[in-house]
């Protein structure tokens, strides 16, 4: 699991870095992505969210999420 919650604090990192980038509040992603705010802290706090979430946010912020499996 160490590589999953690395994986997550980097997507917060990204997500967190794109929003500031284009000036918005978490309120304003939340509403242009389609998701509640919370949904928005809880991806920028490197917190497990589901993956349709997470890519309604990537979406409105233009970056690319790329979804993979771990094998056994």
């Amino acid at each position: 699991m160490p590589d999953q919650r690395a994986a997550m604090v980097e997507i917060a990192r990204r997500v967190n870095k794109a929003r500031q980038v284009v000036g918005w509040s978490q309120n304003e992603l939340a509403d242009r992505a389609g998701v509640s705010r919370p949904s928005v802290v809880r991806v920028e706090h490197g917190y497990d969210v589901n993956t349709a979430t997470l890519s309604k946010i990537a979406d409105v912020l233009g970056l690319t999420v790329q979804v993979t499996s771990q094998s056994d």
